[in-house]
Parts: C-alpha cells; structure tokens; sequence
C-alpha cells in the first residue's frame, strides 16, 4: 500500500459520494468493491484535504458520508 494507490481509492471513494450525494461505508463498500481497510484509507485521504463530512444516522447506528461543499 502506497500513497498513489491510497489517492486512487480516495477517487473511487470520492466518485460514488458525487454520484450518491450521501452513503455509509457498507454502501460505499458495494459500490466500490474496496475492502473495508482501503476504505478507511481512501476516507481518512478525502477529511484530511477536507473533501468529506460525517454525520451519524438518526438511529446512531451509521456513519454517513457526504461530500464537503
């Protein structure tokens, strides 16, 4: 795992979230087909440049992702 393979999952990541407007990562698990690690990855990549927001579900239960505006 390197950078330049982490910034290509932050774009698949990044992709879906465009597309979706709102997902939890099971959501962008299926979608993507990333593992949940590479996921991980590619999401702490997008809130470190500020790309992406969280938010939990009204049930508490998700983290919801969207894309920052």
């Amino acid at each position: 795992m390197n950078t330049e393979t982490i910034g290509c999952w932050a774009g698949l990541v990044w992709n879906s979230l465009n597309e979706a407007d709102v997902l939890d990562v099971k959501q962008i698990k299926k979608i993507t087909k990333l593992k949940e690690k590479e996921i991980c990855a590619a999401l702490g990549w997008l809130a470190r440049e500020d790309k992406i927001k969280f938010e939990e579900s009204e049930d508490n239960k998700e983290i919801l992702i969207t894309l920052a505006h």
